[in-house]
């Protein structure tokens, strides 16, 4: 089921859709057109109560306030062109270099001043009523990047408690693409206060070591032996509090898994005191997991409280950061003739 609604307007007054999906069973999931966003994901626990599960806004007018957009965290935001970090905001493709733009320090993140995250994008409604598609084309030189791009999101619920999130790009010129959706979650609620009650697990066997800037340092590193192994379900509060470079460098963990091949779940996030768990399957070779270390109190949710440090779990399926100038990851590489595309499903179930 779907319900289309006006959200507001940009402040050039461009409207901005707001669609709701329900599976009729519980899940509801709000995706909005500015930075095909995921604004809402409410699910029962295992006593039916419904909770918002991902730290999101009610309101455009929240979305658009000074203070976030100064400190803008991609609350659920769609990242694109390239999710992650490219270092010195620079990438050569066919021998030319493209000077990106910078936005963290020397390099881009996340796509750059105003990525994916903060375009706005159509919206229509599937056939079927089960969700959305969204599409955006980004001109050639946006950003710094080569190439007219046209990208789709699709976003519906593919059966019921399963959010499908489906991207599918076609260039122009040779360029660089990985998109993303850039979660915060919580299954206590929104208006929990961290993640270190939650047990998560990933299908992964190496992950990405990083260097001060957070970029990767080329190493895959077998996490055996150190924090990252978590290929059991371990608290995340011991993962945090363990003596770790790694850990430290990151100021916890902001670090990309390398995924085994076919492993499903790829993660899996659980919330043992209300029972609520989500598990995530994605065709991306990476998973970027970020423990909200940055959240310090300035900015705040609708009903006033501050966002506080380590008080969600972001879990971005994507490509390896640094992929244009990493040979040795996977290729980040469209050209002409070819589509990109990538799928990421989250299935939330009580136990």
């Amino acid at each position: 089921m779907i319900d289309l609604r006006a959200w507001g307007r940009l402040p050039g007054g461009e409207p901005v859709t707001l669609a709701t999906l329900s599976d009729g069973e519980g899940l509801e999931v709000r995706v909005a057109s500015y930075g095909a966003t995921l604004t809402a994901i409410r699910t029962p626990d295992r006593d039916g109560r419904v909770e918002d599960v991902l730290l999101g806004f009610d309101r455009l007018e929240s979305c658009l306030d000074p203070a976030l957009q100064a400190g803008w965290p991609y609350f659920g935001s769609t990242i694109g062109r390239t999710a992650n970090r490219i270092a010195g905001a620079r990438f050569a493709i066919d021998g030319r270099e493209h000077r990106l733009t910078a936005n963290e320090g020397a390099n881009q993140n996340h796509g750059g001043r105003r990525g994916f995250d903060r375009r706005l994008w159509t919206m229509e409604a599937l056939d079927d009523r089960s969700g959305v598609r969204l599409r955006y084309r980004s001109p050639d030189g946006e950003e710094g990047f080569p190439g007219t791009l046209d990208v789709e999101a699709e976003m519906r619920i593919e059966r019921p408690g399963t959010l499908l999130i489906a991207y599918r790009a076609t260039t122009d010129a040779a360029t660089h693409v990985s998109l993303a959706s850039h979660g915060y979650f919580n299954l206590a609620g929104r208006a929990a206060r961290t993640i270190g009650d939650h047990r998560l697990s990933i299908a992964a066997s190496r992950f990405l070591p990083i260097d001060t800037a957070a970029l990767p340092t080329g190493e895959q590193r077998p996490v055996t032996g150190t924090p990252f192994d978590l290929r059991n379900a371990t608290l995340l509060s011991d993962v945090l509090a363990r003596d770790d470079e790694q850990l430290r460098i990151g100021d916890g963990l902001n670090h990309c898994f390398a995924l085994d091949a076919g492993a499903a779940p790829a993660a899996r996030l659980v919330h043992e005191p209300s029972g609520r768990a989500m598990e995530l399957r994605t065709t991306a070779p990476g998973l970027q997991v970020y423990s909200a270390n940055a959240f310090d109190g300035s900015l705040h949710d609708e009903a006033g409280r501050p966002f506080v440090r380590r008080q969600a779990v972001a879990l971005e399926a994507q490509h390896f950061p640094d992929s244009p100038n990493r040979p040795d990851f996977p290729p980040t590489l469209l050209r002409p003739g070819e589509v990109y595309r990538s799928e990421t499903r989250l299935r939330f179930l009580t136990l």
